[in-house]
């Protein structure tokens, strides 16, 4: 009787938690397994988004992105830009972290104030900092009867420095909170045991903070790598992909082949490549940080 009661509780409770992941699951499945399904499809083809007959292709897609100019510049873009948000955004919203969890009077406000920027549109962030180095900044050389080149965005070579600012901006103070959470939640007796055995200050923070934030810092590293791999809305309104092609990144690339260009089946098999890429990163950097965790 006990275990017939026990049983119809637990199918009870199992409908319960499938009626309410039931939704989520139904819009995840729409919204991103099929049209991955699709996607992979339409990659074997060489369909042109518009025709009824999409031509089979096989693989010829996939060969022939890894002689395309116009792709491997947009993956060497892409992986670049990553590179740079990755140390830049983990470095310095730690610092600030620290920063602000060393007791400094008016820790609120800076919190505040570091951590708006991450509430605006990536593609007003765009708007905001084309403005900036095209009307507004260069207006201190005239002020202060300088030459320093405020125009980013207008050339190729100052161009991924120009966005990196941008994003930086954007973002550090959202990952920053993460690291201060983690900072907050170290216990304090660490610190003294540290300082009873001679630790000075960088020591603690080597020895005591970084292994104890080893879960902050991989929700920060996957977090901020796989986001920089997929940057688009804050090209749209800065750059548009230019100088010439000098900040294309894969999203913009795929989607200007696809829908300018009318190479859907082309276009899909870069969507492929970059999905790939996400998970294979996010695959290699959890396994690795995970075990750093362990290991702390």
């Amino acid at each position: 009787m006990k275990q017939n009661k026990q049983n119809a509780m637990e199918r009870k409770l199992f409908w319960q938690y499938f009626v309410l992941v039931l939704p989520g699951f139904v819009i995840f499945t729409i919204g991103l397994i099929i049209p991955m399904f699709l996607a992979f499809r339409y990659s074997l083809t060489s369909w042109d988004g518009m025709s009824v007959e999409k031509e089979f292709v096989g693989i010829q897609n996939y060969i022939n992105l890894f002689h395309d100019k116009n792709f491997l510049d947009a993956l060497w873009f892409t992986i670049k830009f990553t590179i740079g948000n990755t140390i830049i955004q983990n470095v310095v919203a730690l610092l600030f972290a620290v920063a602000l969890d060393s007791g400094i009077k008016g820790q609120k406000i800076y919190r505040t104030i570091l951590f708006i920027p991450c509430l605006i549109s990536a593609v007003i962030v765009g708007f905001v900092w084309l403005k900036m180095f095209s009307n507004v900044l260069p207006e201190f050389n005239e002020m202060l009867g300088t030459n320093i080149n405020f125009l980013l965005f207008g050339k190729k070579e100052t161009v991924l420095t120009g966005l990196l600012i941008a994003n930086n901006w954007q973002w550090i103070g959202y990952w920053m909170l993460i690291y201060l959470a983690g900072l907050q939640s170290v216990p304090a007796e660490l610190y003294e045991a540290a300082k009873v055995d001679g630790a000075n200050a960088v020591k603690r923070f080597f020895n005591v903070t970084i292994p104890m934030l080893a879960p902050a810092i991989t929700i920060c590293v996957v977090g901020i790598t796989t986001g920089s791999l997929k940057v688009y809305d804050l090209l749209v309104t800065s750059t548009k992909g230019g100088p010439g092609r000098a900040s294309t990144s894969l999203i913009y690339e795929t989607y200007t082949t696809a829908i300018n260009g009318r190479q859907y089946g082309y276009g899909s098999a870069m969507s492929i490549i970059l999905v790939f890429m996400l998970l294979l990163v996010a695959l290699i950097q959890v396994k690795g940080l995970k075990k750093r965790e362990v290991q702390a």
